[in-house]
């Protein structure tokens, strides 16, 4: 098969979706990768990197579309990306689009299959390609949220963990999941004090084993989430449902009961947001004020940590490209019921469940 890797163009998005070595893999497979000029650079490879693994490079982003059938990014393209897609192309990258109306409906338009990354399963039911990202962004959502809180950076003037004498930051994760795990770790790590919650008491249980009194679990029921939220920092959105918009955990009014200078880091964003008053910023202008908190709402937090997260990334999505390069596109579809689910986007038709009740469109499921 023929695979095309193109160059991201979101803002401050460093990432690529494949190393030189998980491009060497599908050489040694067989197949033909064309990459675009300079694609791997914001992630330390260049492309003599590619070429020596006997990748072919492409000038430009349209030569990717004219050789390749299956189309490999990191992020959603963007809308003015869409019209390269035809018919015969196949998408595979982290596309979120319960959040987008407008991109969900262009890639329709364009009668291409779109696959994501956050809808493929594995065996166990588990979201593989999801989980590296997560917990990079779950662990840089403490760091993000730490430096917002300095005075300098619009901040309340708060130290996270203290010191001995002067009490911690209040930090609270809204959700327990790869995300909302990887956040109470590094938070609990710099000395925070940390409440999480979770409608999964078995994630609260490994929470608790984990890291025993150095944490507060809860079950979220409003009242709970309310008077908690009040005597919050730093809050952290981590609440996801497979595929669909993020819960709606936090009102506005919730938002205008914490602390002047307090900080809101919804990484749930990707998804819509847990937080009403959250919208979607850029690594640019990453944060806006509303009711007297900090708001962080980028969509793509990994993109700046690029050689951590292309390599997490390839070791997570590699296995499956290699799958459905080998068998192609449609056997590799109907063969695996767990790939099968991260087809969205099929011949015009909306086929992820949670995608099509987002935005009111007609599902037509896979038949495997």
């Amino acid at each position: 098969m023929i695979i095309g890797i193109l160059k991201e163009i979101k803002d401050h998005e460093f990432r690529v979706a494949l190393t030189p070595e998980g491009v060497g893999d599908l050489v040694q497979h067989g197949h033909q990768v064309w990459i675009e000029l300079n694609a791997g650079a914001g992630s330390g490879f260049s492309d003599d990197d590619y070429l020596r693994v006997g990748a072919q490079l492409a000038a430009s982003k349209e030569e990717v579309f004219q050789k390749a059938k299956l189309i490999l990014k990191v992020k959603e393209p963007l809308l003015h990306e869409v019209p390269l897609f035809q018919s015969h192309h196949t998408l595979f990258t982290y596309l979120h689009l319960a959040a987008s109306k407008d991109l969900t409906q262009a890639l329709m338009d364009s009668g291409m299959t779109a696959l994501a990354y956050e809808t493929t399963e594995d065996r166990a039911g588990r979201l593989p390609m999801l989980l590296p990202m997560s917990q990079i962004a779950g662990r840089m959502s403490i760091q993000i949220g730490a430096h917002y809180l300095e005075r300098t950076s619009g901040g309340r003037g708060l130290l996270l963990g203290g010191v001995p004498g002067v009490k911690a930051a209040h930090v609270v994760i809204i959700g327990a999941g790869g995300v909302g795990s990887s956040a109470a770790q590094i938070a609990v790590g710099m000395g925070a004090r940390v409440t999480v919650f979770s409608v999964d008491i078995h994630q609260l249980v490994r929470l608790e084993e984990r890291f025993g009194g150095g944490i507060t679990t809860l079950v979220p029921n409003r009242l709970v989430i309310e008077k908690t939220i009040e005597d919050a920092d730093l809050l952290i959105g981590a609440a996801m449902i497979k595929g669909a918009r993020a819960p709606q955990l936090v009102s506005r009014d919730m938002v205008a009961s914490m602390k002047p200078g307090s900080v809101i880091v919804d990484v749930a964003i990707d998804q819509g947001g847990c937080v009403e008053t959250i919208r979607p910023t850029t690594h640019s202008e990453p944060t806006y004020e509303v009711e007297g908190v900090l708001h962080y709402g980028v969509t793509n937090i990994p993109g700046i940590v690029p050689v951590t997260s292309t390599h997490a990334l390839t070791n997570a999505t590699l296995p499956f490209i290699v799958r459905l390069a080998d068998a192609g596109i449609e056997r590799a579809i109907s063969d695996d019921p767990w790939l099968a689910k991260g087809v969205n986007i099929k011949d015009g038709q909306v086929t992820y469940q949670a995608v099509a009740e987002a935005h009111g469109f007609r599902h037509v499921p896979i038949v495997v």
